[in-house]
């Protein structure tokens, strides 16, 4: 983490004291100084440094290879935890699902009531809680252990309960809360988030995940978007597109320029070959030199013969790089096929509408 100025001695005078608290709040219910602010990030950041200069790697890799192991047989690995603890392993199970690994948050009160059923001799059930003590937790645990479940605690209290009936425990280093009464849960929650997300992170790696592999569990984000759309997803082709003939005259042709939305013309042969496009852009350009003569002048005599062009595999990102790249930039790219036919076009209105 980035430094931050020393910490000072004062730290957090107002937080520390409840009197000091209940005063300054009578007296104004927003007074947060920079320098009180600043000092409780300082403070978090050194609660998180104890962590990670005191956690156990040879327990950390054990926790890690176990999850690899089992779930590469086939196992299922649930989270469970109660309140804060709870959020924290739901969320870390949904980041295994979304690597690929098959993984679901039990509820414990939920899982002594039918949810347990979800649960096989082969399945890992990874428990997380601070003290080591939930009772909800204790509670599940002999019922799971009749399922035959591999059962992990994840704790930052010595000689807890709960570490003491699972077949393995890891142990989170945890110097104490923010919390000025070292009650609420704000940095214990801060180091299992981390500790499960660099698991997981770790998982990923010893799985050779690949960025499509990645993608491909994320369709409708952005990320899967970036990496699964291809132009021929997002092109437009057949009636939508805006063609024409290079003999057609300009002024003949301004609704099929105007109408498709795509502030072109795409100009073909008879074989649908792309000879050029023909841009609005060209229009009044053509309309302030030419005049009156414009009413003679044909699509062909105007157009531009060298435009851009990308094919259908392409991916969608790429068309968006090619249409902003240097010496200038376009709105649309005519989509053509081995032959140089015109098979779609592709247009930068599009490609955001997409989500790209």
């Amino acid at each position: 983490m980035g430094s931050l100025p020393p910490l000072s001695s004062d730290y957090p005078h107002s937080l520390s004291n409840p009197k000091s608290t209940t005063a300054t709040h009578s007296s104004s219910s927003s007074c947060i100084d920079e320098t009180t602010l600043l000092n409780l990030f300082k403070s978090q950041q050194s609660h998180l440094n104890f962590f990670f200069q005191h956690l156990d790697l040879s327990q950390t890799l054990s926790f890690t290879r176990t999850l690899l192991l089992q779930s590469a047989a086939g196992a299922t690995v649930f989270f469970s935890g109660v309140g804060k603890s709870g959020f924290v392993a739901h969320k870390i199970s949904q980041t295994l699902v979304s690597l690929g690994i098959r993984s679901g948050f039990l509820s414990p009160l939920d899982a002594l009531h039918g949810d347990i059923g979800a649960l096989s001799k082969s399945d890992v059930l990874v428990l997380f809680s601070k003290s080591g003590t939930t009772e909800e937790l204790l509670r599940l645990v002999p019922c799971a252990k009749a399922k035959g479940a591999f059962l992990i605690s994840v704790t930052s209290v010595d000689g807890n309960a709960l570490a003491a009936v699972c077949d393995m425990n890891v142990y989170l280093p945890l110097e104490r809360e923010l919390c000025p009464f070292d009650l609420a849960p704000v940095t214990s929650t801060a180091i299992q988030m981390v500790f499960g997300d660099t698991v997981a992170i770790a998982l990923m790696g010893a799985k050779n995940l690949t960025k499509e592999q990645y993608a491909a569990n994320h369709p409708a984000g952005r990320i899967g978007k970036h990496l699964i759309f291809k132009v021929k997803d997002v092109m437009k082709k057949e009636d939508e597109l805006p063609v024409c003939k290079e003999g057609d005259l300009i002024m003949e042709q301004l609704v099929e320029l105007t109408s498709k939305g795509c502030g072109c013309l795409l100009v073909i042969d008879d074989d649908h070959h792309l000879i050029g496009t023909f841009t609005d852009g060209d229009l009044r350009r053509t309309l302030k030199a030419s005049g009156e003569a414009i009413f003679k002048l044909t699509v062909g005599e105007m157009c531009n013969r060298n435009p851009r062009t990308i094919g259908p595999d392409a991916m969608a990102v790429d068309a968006m790089q090619k249409m902003e790249a240097p010496p200038s930039p376009v709105q649309f790219l005519p989509v053509i096929n081995g032959q140089n036919q015109v098979i779609g076009i592709v247009t930068l209105h599009g490609l955001v509408s997409a989500g790209l």
